[in-house]
Formats: C-alpha cells, structure tokens, sequence
C-alpha cells in the first residue's frame, strides 16, 4: 500500500503531466518556438544527429513555416501510466486543423508519449505521432491512404500500428470467442493493449 506522500506526489505527477499536451498545442499555435521546447528536457533528441533544445526549435521554426499559414491542435482523451516515480508514458488524441495556402487540411491522429520528471519538473522524453487521416475539408479521406497534405501523394498513416487488435478485429469473421480477458494490471493498460508490438516507422510532420 502506497504511503500517503506517494499518493500526492503520484496525483501532482498526473496534473503536471496532462497539462504537457495542452501547453504544446498552445505553444505550437501561438508559434512561441521558447515555450515548446521549454516542454522537453536539455537534452532532447531531435532527429539521429542533433540534439537540445537550440536544435529542437530551430527544426520546428522551419517546419511549421511552410506548408502551414495556421493551426489549431485540439487534444482529446489523454492515458498516463507511471513506470516509476520519475518515468511515464502515455496516449493522447489530438484533432488538429491546418491553414495551408489556400486549403484547410483536417488531422486526426494520437501521440505516444514517455514522460520524465528531471530537477522536480515533468517534461517529454519524447513524442512520436500516429497519424490516421489529413485531408482538406471538403475532401472526405475514403479509402486506405488517408494523409492528403496538398502537393504530395496519397499516404497511409500509422494511427493504429501501435495497437495490433485493429488489424485482428478486421481479419476475423466476428467474435472471436472463449473467455473474455482479465483487465490490465495497474500501470499495464497500454502495454497490454501493444502486447508486445513495436514502434512503427513514422514519418514526422510538424505535429
């Protein structure tokens, strides 16, 4: 049985890491390059050949440059679990909308987060984004290629790679029978639901 100390520090740990995605979407939309980064710990990896902070913003203040004039990130349901009283990770969904030239181009994607607490604060480790469909608004995104940025080819996003079930519940004629499963273990959700799979390959955008 957790003491009661462990107890707040868990709850506070929870608040402070919920509002992370609130406050990057914020930072993202207003385009302060400071206060995103401010978000990731000194030495944040940014690609496989850089790192810090200078290198993060300077990658994001080219990005979100072209093709985007605007965005708006809505952030959804949010999942956290701890792995210790330092480390955790995470789901979070988020709607994004993006003003593009003359195109408004709608996201629908989620982001798998690890979190870690460094000198008292919590900050992402690292951020990789699952993306399903983007298309412009008026564009319905039928079919299985589903990211249609403007001025490039089709492409199917990584939205539910993370999760095998996704792939299973499509390959079986109905239910699949026999017992239904325990529940996770406590801190054990998400891993339960990736039993085991991998990270995919993703292809990183500004979001």
């Amino acid at each position: 049985m957790a003491s009661l100390e462990e107890r707040i520090d868990r709850l506070e740990s929870l608040d402070a890491i919920r509002q992370l995605p609130a406050k990057y979407a914020l930072a993202l939309d207003m385009r302060d390059m400071d206060a995103m980064v401010s978000l990731f710990p000194v030495d944040v990896r940014v690609g496989k050949d850089s790192s810090g902070r200078h290198a993060l913003r300077a990658y994001m203040d080219r990005t979100l440059r072209s093709p985007f004039t605007g965005t708006s990130h809505h952030i959804g349901g949010h999942i956290i679990e701890f792995d210790d009283p330092d480390h955790a990770h995470g789901i979070v969904y988020s709607k994004n909308e993006h003003e593009t030239g003359d195109e408004w181009v709608l996201m629908q994607m989620m982001y798998a987060d690890d979190y870690v607490r460094t000198e008292g604060r919590w900050y992402f480790a690292r951020r990789l984004p699952l993306y399903w469909y983007a298309t412009d608004q008026n564009k319905p995104p039928i079919g299985p290629k589903k990211m249609r940025w403007p001025g490039t080819e089709w492409a199917e996003g990584n939205f539910h790679k993370l999760f095998p079930s996704f792939e299973e519940f499509w390959a079986r004629d109905g239910d699949k029978g026999g017992p239904v499963a325990e529940p996770a273990p406590l801190e054990k959700f998400i891993e339960t639901m990736r039993r085991g799979q991998g990270a995919p390959k993703v292809k990183v955008r500004a979001d």
